[in-house]
């Protein structure tokens, strides 16, 4: 099944590179309509795992208005009551799925178009805390408010890769997506500081470069100490949302909410994401003469930390702040993410540039953007 999924992934890949425009064909899976006052996934909206918490409402006069952006796409009907624009402005995490949902919509009812009644909100028409404030929720129907179709649509919603669907009301439905900075750009990272282990001794992650050796495990669970060959994700100036998971032996490593961390299990290690991560989890930490040492998690917060670092080493795996973590995101299998990132590490490993990449490698984009329409929800970081 892994096999699979890793071909196809590849090909897909291929077939369209980094491009944002690749759309799935509708196959013959049969996906169950959201019944009303469902949402998915089952957790509040301003959960972590969701669409996460607001960060305040944004104005026309405020710096983060800039931050917003119009669609315009010719198959969305927007309602725009306020004859301002205001509904078609929306993050760009929700532009992305709101143009996803549009062709599942198309396909799924011909000559039916998705319409957007709500978007962004400057009227203050809604709660405190509603996510239109900041252009991250969007109310729809369809284009022929034809409301037996709206748990159907519901259910294209969450395919779509919203990060949170409601079947709010008879009349519409509600979706939401997280923060860009709690998602990034499209690869799970490390902040400024963190500390990896080379064969000389603790070093700063922002100051690794290619070819250092870091501290990692082998697939058998030795502790080894790995070539780093490139990065995934490399951006020093930016600033993001990260979770900090604490053991009780004292570790404590801060990643991104989608990066994969090795957890203790039966059988070796098991993969979660961060933001999955929960008190009583078992991290895998450093001990003493580097052997490794389980150690129960006693607590988890967000914070944001400037600077996002990726090394990807040979291994796959890194062991940062005294803890192991895979070296991929945003997929939920460790194995899965490792084989599709196999040509990324032989071009890196022949490779003779010298400079220090800046942002997400473009082969890990187009595998990230693929996958969003290749592989099965249950794989992907929502």
């Amino acid at each position: 099944m892994r096999l699979s999924l890793v071909l196809l992934w590849l090909g897909a890949a291929a077939a369209c590179g980094p491009s944002r425009g690749y759309t799935r064909r509708q196959g013959a899976r049969r996906i169950t309509p959201l019944v009303f006052g469902q949402h998915d996934p089952n957790i509040s909206e301003n959960k972590n795992t969701a669409s996460g918490p607001p960060e305040g409402r944004i104005t026309r006069d405020d710096d983060r208005f800039k931050d917003l952006v119009p669609n315009y796409n010719p198959d969305i009907d927007f309602r725009d009551d306020e004859g301002t624009g205001a509904d078609r402005l929306m993050t760009q995490r929700c532009k992305e799925k709101l143009n996803t949902l549009a062709i599942s919509v198309m396909n799924q009812w011909p000559g039916v178009r998705l319409r957007v009644i709500e978007g962004w909100d400057e009227e203050n028409s809604h709660l405190e805390q509603s996510l239109h404030y900041e252009g991250r929720a969007v109310d729809l129907t369809t284009s022929d408010r034809d409301r037996s179709k709206y748990g159907m649509l519901a259910r294209l919603a969450v395919e779509a890769g919203f990060d949170w669907v409601y079947y709010e009301s008879r009349s519409y439905i509600h979706c939401s997506v997280k923060t860009e900075s709690s998602v990034g750009t499209g690869a799970g990272c490390f902040p400024e500081g963190a500390m990896v282990y080379t064969e000389k001794g603790p070093r700063d992650i922002a100051t690794i470069r290619r070819g250092d050796k870091v501290l990692s495990a082998a697939d058998d669970g030795k502790m080894i100490y790995s070539e780093v060959l490139t990065f995934i994700d490399r951006d020093p100036n930016t600033t993001r949302q990260f979770i900090e998971v604490t053991a009780e032996n004292g570790v404590k490593i801060t990643t991104t909410s989608s990066h994969l961390l090795l957890l203790a299990a039966a059988d070796g290690w098991r993969e979660a994401f961060a933001a999955d991560v929960a008190v009583g989890d078992v991290l895998l930490t450093r001990g003493p003469a580097d052997v490794m040492r389980p150690s129960r998690v006693v607590s988890t917060r967000v914070l944001r930390r400037r600077g996002v670092y990726a090394p990807l080493t040979r291994t796959g795996t890194i062991f940062v702040d005294d803890a192991l973590a895979s070296c991929y995101a945003l997929v939920r299998s460790h194995s899965l993410a490792h084989a599709a990132m196999a040509p990324l590490r032989w071009m890196a490993r022949w490779s003779a540039a010298s400079e220090l990449p800046r942002g997400v490698h473009w082969y890990a984009n187009a595998l990230y953007s693929v996958g969003d329409f290749v592989l099965p929800s249950s794989y992907r970081y929502r």
